[in-house]
């Protein structure tokens, strides 16, 4: 796993697929997304190479179910003692009471899919138990005033997480930048395409510096011009 600094109190954690986002309040930490199952010893490792003990993060925020993200929740959480958060429309996906459902994928999509899988375990995975569930809207205690929006296309459930006091932004995979050229685009692999592309263009219309993608580089600068811009093609 890599850890990239994006700002002072701010780490990308940059996993074979996916990436998750720390966030630092003084002595203690905001985790968004988890990286897929298995990553639990990975992440302490870099919250303790960061100078704190995994018992500061308080809190893990899913963007969404999706094992690339959420599937390392419950494992670094029986580590740290953190709370899980994420939409009630994910709750019981994640808690494994009902299968998740698939993406719709477009034709050029399907090899796309097929390579990201291999990288992922297979199998089962531990589940958490308890998740808090939020809702649009929901003002969560970090980042000085986090606020949750509703994002859904790519699961029903998929949020984005802004800060509005720092500019920053946390899209999930409701928008992503490309591996080849960081061109930033609606993402892939959603439920419900036209969906998505609506929730996109709410994202675009928020006011943020910094869009950190579940998937390729955040746009450290300017982001909801760049998202705009990619709103209007």
């Amino acid at each position: 796993m890599d850890v990239v600094e994006l700002l002072p109190r701010l780490h990308l954690l940059r996993f074979p697929v996916g990436q998750a986002y720390l966030w630092c309040d003084g002595d203690e930490l905001t985790l968004v997304d988890a990286g897929p199952p298995g990553s639990g010893a990975a992440l302490a490792a870099a919250v303790t190479a960061l100078g704190h003990t995994p018992g500061a993060v308080r809190r893990i925020v899913l963007t969404h179910f999706h094992e690339d993200h959420a599937g390392g929740a419950a494992e670094f959480a029986a580590l740290a003692g953190s709370e899980i958060l994420a939409h009630a429309a994910e709750a019981s996906v994640l808690r494994g009471e009902v299968p998740g459902p698939p993406p719709v994928l477009e034709d050029w999509e399907r090899p796309l899919h097929s390579a990201a899988q291999q990288h992922l375990p297979q199998g089962e995975f531990v589940r958490p138990d308890r998740i808090t569930e939020v809702g649009d809207g929901t003002v969560l205690g970090f980042g000085d005033g986090a606020r949750v929006v509703h994002v859904p296309g790519h699961t029903h459930g998929s949020i984005a997480v802004q800060l509005p006091a720092h500019g920053v932004l946390f899209t999930g995979d409701s928008a992503a930048a490309s591996p080849v050229d960081g061109t930033v685009l609606p993402g892939v692999f959603h439920l419900d395409r036209p969906l998505a592309l609506a929730s996109f263009r709410r994202l675009a219309a928020l006011d943020a510096d910094m869009a950190c993608f579940g998937h390729g580089d955040p746009v450290t600068r300017r982001a909801s011009a760049v998202l705009r811009r990619a709103a209007d093609i």
